[in-house]
């Protein structure tokens, strides 16, 4: 006899987990199906940990205000420890155009309620003391940001999906989708079939795989970066620090100091690299290297204990792909989270949830609606 649920969601990642958990509290009876051999296998345990709101797409702001906020009091709900640390994210300029584009957003995030402004010269030495001095213009600093371990964040709602009564079935690959009535009805695997009333991709760098298997075209292309993490060190700075000044190799660098000292680090290589290849390259530790420790030289001699590389599921402009399938409805996607479904994924789960059960997302409609298949694609998401 088929076994049947409320929910299917394919992908046990920074989305498809808080999905679980959140529709299993909202009543619905759920199963993950996961093709790795547990949770946060994919695109998740390569994220670095940043959680920041500051976007310049309203839908991103709201739904990560909410994902800041679920972060932030998790231990205090759930009572397990995430490596939840407020430390904010710092933008430093150095160049009069960056200056511009973060002084003309401020409107746009200040509207959806972002704690955010532009400092001065002298508050960016304060927030991360020994930062190059030299054509120092000030910078945008949004105090409310923060970071946490993606292992434990991922390990953790797990953890409480299963204590709802959601089931997992980890090794066992999604095979296809059937549709009847113009109403996704099952998804069979490579073991088993299931009954459905919701199937939910959320897949990662697979979601346009998935998306084929009910005739959607869904525009994720996923490329490949390069992160790494030091030793432990005295506390040196608070914020993520951004660094927008592109240099051969890199288009930029982002890195901060987690809960226990240690440097994370991370940049957007420049040419990107297409595909779902996740060795690490030799070009790498000499470039990144030679990037944070010309904007902060305090960090020169700070031993790196690993690198690893890992897949941001790219969309044409930075924004997630989210909705229902028009010809299967019960089909949901969340999916191109460009890098960024951990900060994303506890508020898109609420979205999610509340469209299966009162029809509606809890992001304003107007807003949700730039996450849609069928939009332009031609406004580039600026803090992507």
């Amino acid at each position: 006899m088929t076994k049947s649920y409320d929910l299917i969601v394919i992908g046990a990642g920074s989305v498809g987990v808080p999905a679980a958990l959140y529709a299993r509290r909202a009543g619905l009876s759920v199963l993950v199906l996961d093709r790795l051999a547990s949770a946060g296998q994919g695109e998740n345990k390569s994220a670095i940990g940043g959680i920041r709101a500051t976007h310049s797409d309203p839908a991103k702001i709201g739904i990560c205000l909410r994902s800041l906020k679920v972060f932030r009091e998790w231990r205090s709900v759930e009572g397990a420890d995430i490596g939840w640390r407020q430390g904010g994210y710092l933008f430093p300029v150095y160049r009069e155009a960056d200056g511009s584009t973060l002084r003309g957003l401020l409107e746009v995030q200040h509207l959806q309620g972002l704690n955010i402004d532009w400092v001065s010269p002298d508050k960016v030495k304060a927030l991360v003391p020994g930062i190059r001095e030299e054509g120092l213009r000030g910078g945008a600093y949004s105090p409310e940001d923060g970071n946490i371990s993606p292992l434990l964040a991922i390990h953790s709602a797990w953890e409480a999906a299963v204590r709802a009564g959601v089931e997992f079935r980890f090794r066992e690959t999604v095979q296809r989708i059937e549709v009847d009535a113009g109403r996704v009805q099952r998804v069979v695997t490579d073991k088993e079939t299931f009954a459905c009333r919701f199937a939910l991709n959320a897949a990662g760098s697979a979601a346009a795989e998935v998306g084929r298997m009910v005739g959607l075209d869904l525009p994720v292309f996923p490329d490949s970066h390069e992160a790494g993490i030091t030793e432990p060190v005295a506390r040196l700075f608070d914020p993520m620090v951004v660094d927008l000044r592109p240099t051969p190799g890199a288009k930029n660098c982002y890195y901060y100091q987690n809960s226990i000292g240690r440097v994370v680090f991370c940049l957007t290589p420049e040419p990107l690299h297409p595909g779902m290849d996740r060795r690490s390259r030799s070009s790498f530790l000499p470039i990144v290297a030679r990037k944070m420790v010309d904007l902060l030289p305090r960090l020169a001699g700070i031993r790196i204990r690993r690198v690893w590389r890992g897949c941001y599921p790219q969309t044409p402009d930075g924004s997630p792909i989210v909705g229902e399938a028009r010809d299967a409805r019960g089909y949901l996607y969340a999916v191109g989270m460009c890098g960024q479904g951990l900060m994303l994924g506890p508020g898109l789960a609420q979205d999610l949830v509340s469209v299966m059960t009162k029809g509606k997302p809890v992001t304003e409609l107007a807003a949700w609606d730039s996450l849609r298949l069928d939009r332009g694609f031609g406004k580039v998401e600026t803090l992507k």
